[in-house]
């Protein structure tokens, strides 16, 4: 009886007679996959990939490319180069370009291979990697290569064979963090985003270490799938006791785990709809390489696991939990800015592995190779060149700062300034005094900006967040203390309290924006007081006791009270902000509405221009860097720029400080008011220095500190300036009165107590409202009822006088022996 063939098609690998060949081919489950065909493909790519297959990939996808000083240079065998460095440096991680699998011809079908199936593919290629390391040694040492002959090369092979590989796949397009479905779990992806918190350092068990209790015999259990199976009873026959296999925790074998909270760019947030957020589980070498607040590229594999509805139960839900096993991390992205070096550790940041992008954030020209370099070096090299021509432009200044949010008409001082805040100045450590090395002096730059409404304040805000590195954007209603400083909560893995980091902490070495900064709580704005001079936050909740950095910029917005500001009050009674904070602030700007019918006319053809066309003409000119220059010049300056304050420099600081102290000596009065004080000598150093890393320079000269002095200037004309006096006194930063004030108060007490001695006040007592009115009529000047309040409150404080009844009834009387 004959039967028909199956329809169905065949799926497992087809058998090749081969005489090489063992009888079971493995092969990954439910495919036709041949894992020694996909090992022998590997191992051919590592082999035989030359720089000149990824040349002729990126022409044919329509990409840049280098042109080649030689044909050898496209002969270089690149991955065999990579190996080499490996064993000389030590290193056990070979970042793997995707794009470089796609480019060589025999291995297209083993790119696919690799992102449908990671678990089965990325173990053997660690497989082949090992082989070939030991293959490459042996070749060097036969070859009689430096640092391989003899005893060394043995030593050399030794310490290879006792190491694990492992290969980092990287280079998939990235997808958005919402578009990971069912249908790519235990696949390779790629998600791009913001850490929003970091667990620390999770003992991850390998290899368990089980011990007899009756008999001291010991065996050792792998870790399957996560699980580690013990032994029911002892394994040996003699033995046999069921229930006596103890876990010895110092024998077993740990692996280092970190779990990452990864949360979805602003930018990349749909209008009306909150982050999502994703687990990333990372091992090894990658643990502790980001922190909250860094940008990242992933690639990982999208697994799903079963979660039990209760622990000593085998019932599981039917929602699994989702998290992304990671294998490559990249520091970093597209067109921010650089990051605050000073800010990162000592080391700097290396991502483990070598080739590719493995470099991290700043990667040097000897940390890229091959194709890599052949690839950027030429980009590079013209942004460099570029961006050098820039800066010994005779205009930069004005250059930059057109180029600054180019749609915002006119504003160029604030511009200056907010561009200068963007550069910063330099972070110092003095060595001596304070003790631990010194006391950290900040280069971050702070600005306030004050104004009546719709003078494009939020819109400069706006426009600093999508170029700020680690920028954090947050509103005065919208916060509370805790989203400023850090709030404690019960992580869902390990259910132990942690630290959740706010905005001043995420943007540690970066710029924070704070909008409506006037409708903030007291409770609220009193945390930046720490952060914006000690530059760090302290935390003592829940048994946790640290102090945090925040090494950040911040750029805030406020109306004044009332929405309009009134010239004829000072800057305090205008903003409802606490002096104390106020003098933080290095640069504090007033943007009014003036009346001027020119100006109207001119500002309302600017926005009628924008409307028709996008080519914004700010300056009279369309002379404008576009906002990727922009931020490559600020991340040069930033990164390569270290400006000394040279000699001259220093003497013109010290004098500009002093001119501004003298503007408080009056002949014509004994009390002097202060003008300036120390922290506007920092900021003024501060602001020098920022000015020469816009020019690229490796000393802040004469120029720098004119500019700074010019800019400090400005601003302590508009938010120092006394009205009643037309003059300049910090007094109303610093305690919210200036000198005539003073002076008024004291000869209101004066006249208080001597209206109350002469009219019997010790017995009657004089009504509230006719002492008020007897000192207006006795006074040249109008006595506000604020003043009148708080002098009878000093002199009530002091005993000298007694206040008695409600409202209209009260009445003042001098207190006897007093």
């Amino acid at each position: 009886m004959s039967i028909p063939a199956s329809s169905a098609p065949n799926l497992s690998a087809p058998a090749v007679p081969s005489d090489d060949e063992p009888d079971e081919i493995r092969a990954i489950w439910g495919t036709t996959v041949n894992l020694g065909e996909t090992m022998k493909t590997f191992r051919e790519f590592l082999r035989g990939f030359k720089i000149k297959y990824r040349i002729a990939h990126d022409r044919e996808r329509g990409l840049r490319t280098r042109v080649l000083s030689s044909p050898e240079e496209g002969e270089l065998l690149l991955y065999e180069g990579y190996l080499r460095r490996m064993r000389q440096t030590g290193e056990t991680n070979l970042n793997l370009d995707l794009v470089n699998l796609a480019a060589y011809p025999p291995s297209k079908k083993l790119q696919n291979q690799l992102v449908k199936y990671p678990q089965e593919v990325i173990p053997a290629m660690d497989q082949v990697l090992k082989d070939l390391m030991l293959e490459i040694a042996e070749e060097d040492q036969q070859a009689g290569a430096d640092g391989m002959r003899g005893e060394e090369g043995e030593e050399e092979i030794a310490e290879i064979m006792g190491k694990v590989y492992k290969i980092r796949p990287f280079g998939i397009p990235s997808v958005n963090m919402r578009d990971l479905n069912p249908s790519d779990t235990d696949k390779l992806v790629c998600i791009k985003g913001l850490v929003i918190r970091a667990t620390p350092v999770i003992p991850d068990m390998k290899v368990a270490f089980f011990r007899c209790l009756t008999c001291n015999h010991t065996v050792q259990v792998e870790i399957d799938r996560g699980k580690i199976d013990e032994p029911v009873r002892c394994p040996r026959d003699v033995c046999g006791s069921p229930g006596t296999m103890s876990l010895v925790h110092n024998r077993c074998e740990f692996a280092d785990r970190q779990i990452i909270r990864l949360q979805e760019t602003p930018d990349a947030v749909p209008d009306g709809q909150t982050p999502h957020t994703v687990s990333l589980s990372v091992y090894d070498k990658l643990v502790d390489v980001s922190k909250p607040g860094d940008r990242l590229i992933v690639t990982g594999i999208f697994r799903s696991v079963p979660v039990r509805v209760n622990p000593c139960q085998r019932m599981l839900k039917s929602l699994f939990r989702t998290f992304i096993d990671v294998v490559h991390i990249r520091l970093g992205s597209g067109d921010k800015l650089g990051l605050d070096r000073s800010t990162r550790p000592a080391g700097g940041d290396r991502i483990p592995g070598v080739g590719g992008v493995g470099g991290g954030i700043d990667m040097d020209d000897n940390e890229e190779h091959g194709t890599e370099r052949q690839r950027r070096t030429s980009k590079r090299e013209e942004l460099e060149a570029r961006l050098r021509e820039i800066s010994r432009r005779p205009d930069v200044y004005e250059f930059l700062a057109r180029s600054l949010a180019p749609s915002i008409y006119a504003m160029e001082d604030v511009k200056k300034g907010i561009l200068l805040q963007l550069f910063g100045g330099t972070n110092k450590s003095i060595a001596r005094g304070g003790g631990g090395g010194g006391p950290r002096y900040r280069g971050d730059i702070n600005v306030l900006l004050v104004g009546d409404p719709g003078t494009s304040k939020s819109q400069i805000l706006q426009y600093v967040h999508k170029i700020a590195p680690r920028g954090v954007y947050t509103s005065g209603k919208g916060s509370s203390a805790v989203s400023l400083t850090t709030y404690v909560t019960r992580d869902p893995d390990s259910k132990q309290l942690v630290l959740e980091s706010g905005a001043p902490v995420l943007s540690d070495g970066g710029v924070c924006c704070i909008d409506e900064f006037d409708k903030m709580s007291d409770a609220t704005r009193s945390v930046l007081h720490e952060v914006m001079e000690q530059q760090t936050v302290s935390i003592a909740k829940a048994g946790i006791i640290t102090t945090l950095n925040a090494r950040t910029s911040i750029l805030a917005a406020a109306n004044p009270i009332g929405s309009k500001y009134n010239p004829e009050e000072t800057i305090m009674r205008n903003i409802d902000l606490p002096p104390t904070l106020i003098s933080r602030f290095d640069l504090l700007y007033l943007v009014l509405d003036h009346v001027d019918e020119a100006l109207y006319r001119k500002l309302a053809q600017h926005l009628v221009a924008l409307y028709l066309e996008d080519a914004p003409e700010t300056g009279g000119g369309e002379d404008i860097l576009p906002l990727e220059e922009l931020s490559a010049y600020i991340t040069y300056a930033r990164s390569r720029m270290n400006p000394i304050i040279t000699e001259a420099a220093g003497d013109e600081l010290v004098r500009c400080y002093v001119t501004l102290r003298k503007a408080g000596d009056d002949p014509r009065s004994n009390e002097r008011r202060i003008t300036a004080t120390t922290r506007q000598l920092e900021s003024m150093i501060r602001l020098a220095e920022a000015h020469a890393h816009m020019r690229f320079a490796p000393q802040v000269e004469l120029a720098d500190v004119q500019e700074a002095f010019r800019l400090m200037r400005e601003a302590l004309n508009t938010s120092a300036h006394d009205p009643t006096t037309g003059e300049i006194d910090m007094g109303l930063l610093d305690t919210d009165i200036g000198r005539q004030q003073r002076k008024l108060r004291a000869d209101l007490r004066r006249a208080v107590l001597g209206m109350l001695d002469g009219a019997g006040g010790g017995t009657r007592g004089v009504r509230w409202a006719d002492a008020l009115a007897q000192l207006e009529a006795q006074s040249s000047v109008r006595v506000g009822t604020a003043d009148f309040q708080e002098v009878i409150r000093e002199l009530e404080q002091e005993g000298l006088v007694k206040v008695v009844g409600e409202r209209d009834r009260r009445m003042i009387r001098r207190v006897e022996g007093a």
